[in-house]
């Protein structure tokens, strides 16, 4: 389920800012980028977005600054000689291959990883994460209003799919009733044709070949599966839950009805009814991609 949010917020020397956006997942995953000199910060925050959240691809950023002029930058004088080291090889191996590199610039080295130290490094964090510890549940409250707001959307789609797929099994119904007198005739056809083969035949495995004939032209325990599938439908989305994987799951077995009402068809019109199930059952599917 896709869903956004921004906050920003700041208390005495410094602010910071949240940014949290979700895309369809078929499980929860959490990315983060979070400042690594906070302790704790990092599972606390995992913490509060899984109890939010049960589905889909969440990512989450926080930048936090000292107000201006309030911080010193110091630099990191073991890490600039790695990063430096590092470049020297680069250049070296790229002279050796024939290649000219462009030159970095010093601001290049100041803004690789570690080279710079802010004093915001250095002061008591706990605070800091306390602060934003309490101001993290309104941007996951404004998170989830987003994504409520597109699940009740979603709600009525699905809702209106699945009155459809109810007409549609309603009509196959009707129209597996009028093709009696057809099958009545395949059936007749098929069993004259087993009749001529079964000289010397065992009885009871030509009575086996006919009700197998008979069994395969049925399509009503297909009709009766696709109404109980969908009132189980209906009854996921009464639940206040996560429901997005169990109606996965539910769209594979509307899926497989349709196809086996599609092959004991013998009739053109419950052929072309299964087909527009099986398209409505797709495209419902679709929509479950996005249901937490």
């Amino acid at each position: 389920m896709t869903g956004f949010a921004a906050r920003n917020n700041e208390m005495p020397g410094l602010s910071w800012g949240w940014e949290i956006r979700s895309v369809n997942a078929k499980g929860l995953d959490i990315r983060m980028r979070l400042p690594d000199w906070v302790d704790g910060l990092e599972a606390a925050v995992r913490e509060q977005i899984a109890k939010s959240a049960g589905r889909g691809s969440i990512n989450l950023s926080l930048h936090v600054q000292r107000e201006e002029g309030s911080a010193a930058l110091n630099i990191n004088q073991a890490q600039l000689g790695r990063v430096l080291a590092a470049l020297a090889k680069i250049e070296d191996t790229a002279a050796d291959n024939n290649l000219t590199l462009v030159h970095c610039t010093a601001a290049d080295v100041l803004n690789q990883r570690g080279v710079i130290d802010s004093t915001v490094a250095q002061i008591d964090t706990a605070p800091l994460l306390g602060a934003l510890l309490n101001d993290l549940p309104v941007l996951l409250k404004d998170f989830q209003s987003m994504r409520m707001a597109e699940g009740a959307v979603l709600d009525r789609v699905i809702r209106d799919q699945l009155a459809q797929i109810s007409q549609l099994t309603k009509d196959a119904a009707v129209a597996a009733e009028n093709r009696k007198t057809d099958v009545a005739s395949i059936l007749r056809k098929n069993l004259a044709r087993v009749l001529e083969n079964s000289d010397g035949a065992d009885a009871d495995r030509v009575a086996q070949e006919l009700a197998m004939l008979a069994i395969k032209s049925d399509v009503l325990e297909e009709l009766d599966r696709l109404t109980a599938h969908v009132d189980a439908a209906y009854q996921l989305l009464e639940k206040s839950g996560p429901v997005g994987r169990k109606l996965d799951f539910l769209m594979q077995e509307f899926m497989r009805e349709a196809n086996t009402l599609c092959s004991k068809a013998q009739s053109s019109n419950l052929t072309r009814i299964g087909l527009e199930l099986k398209a409505t059952i797709d495209q419902m599917r679709e929509q479950v991609q996005n249901v937490e």
